[in-house]
Formats: structure tokens, sequence, C-alpha cells
């Protein structure tokens, strides 16, 4: 990424601006899709976060990739759009707990990436935020709260409830390895 085609952006330059678009647009849609799960939401919330990140280019300082910066903004975009998608939240009280657990994620080798996927999927929504930002989409626990809007200890007490749930959920299809 030239910093000369950042700068164009910022001075709102469509060509440069389309020249961005087209190299980050399909992994963008990507991202969005493993959340949203539909085309067409997943393809308006892309375009969405091009709009602001193309608003908001004075915001970026190059202190991470544009692509991270990027990313970050679409996944805040498809949060808040399952957010105003759901009618009831219910915020569990996990910032009391502590957490001591830093097990092992192994599963059998029998067990597919698409068997992974669909457990994640039915993972309770606060657990699978947090599994999926951290398992798939590689944030870690500061970048996670900040995204999230929670406490970092409350995304390791969700990260290892969801990673429990997600065990139990694979040994009922008999994938696991011996937990």
């Amino acid at each position: 990424m030239t910093p000369d085609l950042i700068e164009q952006c910022r001075n709102q330059n469509r060509k440069a601006q389309l020249a961005l678009y087209r190299k980050y647009a399909h992994g963008m849609f990507c991202v969005a899709m493993r959340f949203v799960k539909n085309e067409a939401d997943a393809e308006d919330l892309t375009q969405e976060a091009f709009i602001r990140a193309f608003r908001k280019m004075d915001q970026y300082r190059g202190d991470v990739t544009f692509g991270a910066w990027l990313k970050r903004i679409v996944v805040n975009r498809c949060l808040d759009f399952l957010k105003a998608k759901r009618q009831h939240f219910v915020e569990l009280e996990e910032n009391r707990l502590q957490v001591a657990d830093s097990g092992s994620w192994e599963v059998a080798s029998s067990i597919g990436i698409e068997d992974v996927k669909a457990a994640i999927e039915e993972l309770p929504e606060n657990y699978r935020y947090v599994v999926q930002l951290y398992l798939v989409e590689g944030y870690d626990h500061s970048e996670i709260s900040e995204i999230l809007k929670i406490r970092e200890n409350t995304s390791r007490t969700r990260l290892m409830r969801g990673k429990g749930y997600l065990k139990e959920l694979l040994k009922e299809k008999q994938h696991v390895a011996g937990s």
C-alpha cells in the first residue's frame, strides 16, 4: 500500500478510492459474510464500511496496515447491524469472574473447518462474537474489548466459556479429541 494512494484517498480522489476498493472489497466481503451469513447484507455492509472509511481517511494514522484498519470498520459495522436486528439482549454477569483457562483448542483430526464454523454459529451470541473475533479474525483480547465495548476480562471469560460450549457441541457430534 503506497502512502501516496492513501493521501490521494484523503483528497477524495475517486480513482484512488476505486483502486483501494478493488484491492480490499473481496476480502472485506468475506469478513462480513462470516458475521451476517447473507450475501445481500454482506454486500451492503461492505459498501457502508468503505464509505465510512473514505469519509474518515483522516483518522487513519498508519499505525496498522490499511487492511487491518478497514477490517475493524467492517467488523464494527457488522456487529452494529446484528445488534440492531436483535430484539432482546441479556448481558451476563461475567465481569466478576477470574479466567484461569488457557487450555488447548485442539480437536480431533477428523473434524473439518466447516464443522467448527457450524458449531461456532450455534454458540450463544455473546460467546460467538468473541470466539469468532479471536479464532477466525485473529484479534487479541485488547482489540476485542474495544470492538465489543467490553472489558478485557469479560472477553477472556467469554472466550473461555465459548470454547467450553464449542467443545461440548463438537463432542456431541463425536468430534472432539479427548478433553
